[in-house]
């Protein structure tokens, strides 16, 4: 009851906001220079961010999925916002790069996959390129469902390595989710605690299986100091927490892939 209760005051207390352009624009500079890195190590020899880290090689060897900073300490300031930068590795043990593709292609059964994913499909394919619906549910302090739609693209660069990029078109809240009075606020005017989602992936087969990597860069609202202490749990650490459950959750679907 107390819990139930606490959930029931954040989201009160939390309010709405407002998506700025300024906010937007900032969003945009970031990934465009982060994009600049990302395809230059998709199309260059040093193709995993891991290979160059000691830290994340030595953590792979004791864990099965390693999450650190893109950008900062992984949340840059933003007038009225906060991009969150972070980049994660796996290493799924014998599997292809194909298997890996086919699977994260699969949005019609993400939902049995992935722990956020509540519904999703494929609306759209056009060769290398699929057009994407995804509903997310969000758990920090509180509970968000979203409707989010991608832009995503699949390309392989060899039979060893292949790499995909999805880019967020469209993300609204959704109030009262599965019930009779269910409706989406506008986009860029809800709590704010997911207004843009990228992702980049990167597969290379070696060592037994595949190396499945992601860089995910999101925008938030920013933390309120008056609201510091319900919306930064969310805001600051949802963002890796997303990250680390959706490699955890690729790796074990493919594992049980696997061994079937």
């Amino acid at each position: 009851m107390l819990l139930g209760s606490v959930a029931g005051v954040a989201r009160a207390e939390v309010g709405t906001t407002k998506l700025e352009r300024k906010t937007v624009e900032a969003f945009d500079q970031h990934v465009a220079r982060r994009e600049k890195v990302i395809e230059a190590r998709a199309a260059g020899p040093g193709f995993l961010w891991c290979d160059e880290r000691t830290a994340c090689r030595t953590a792979l060897r004791g864990d099965p999925v390693h999450v650190a900073p893109g950008a900062g300490n992984g949340a840059v300031e933003v007038p009225d916002g906060l991009i969150h930068d972070w980049i994660g590795v796996t290493h799924v043990p014998g599997v292809k790069v194909d298997q890996v593709v086919t699977l994260l292609r699969d949005y019609n059964n993400h939902r049995k996959i992935y722990p956020e994913v509540i519904d999703g499909r494929a609306l759209e394919r056009n060769g290398d390129r699929v057009r994407v619906f995804l509903r997310l549910r969000k758990t920090k302090v509180i509970t968000v469902v979203l409707n989010t739609l991608y832009d995503a693209e699949f390309r392989k660069v060899s039979d060893q390595q292949a790499w995909s990029k999805s880019v967020s078109t469209k993300i609204t809240q959704v109030l009262k989710a599965g019930t009779a009075h269910e409706r989406e606020l506008p986009p860029g005017e809800d709590q704010g605690f997911l207004w843009r989602l990228n992702s980049y992936w990167r597969f290379l087969e070696r060592d037994g299986g595949v190396y499945v990597e992601c860089e995910a860069i999101s925008l938030s609202r920013g933390v309120p100091m008056l609201l510091s202490a319900i919306v930064s749990p969310i805001v600051r650490q949802l963002p890796r927490e997303s990250l680390e459950k959706t490699l955890l959750a690729t790796r074990q679907a493919l594992t049980r892939g696997a061994g079937a």
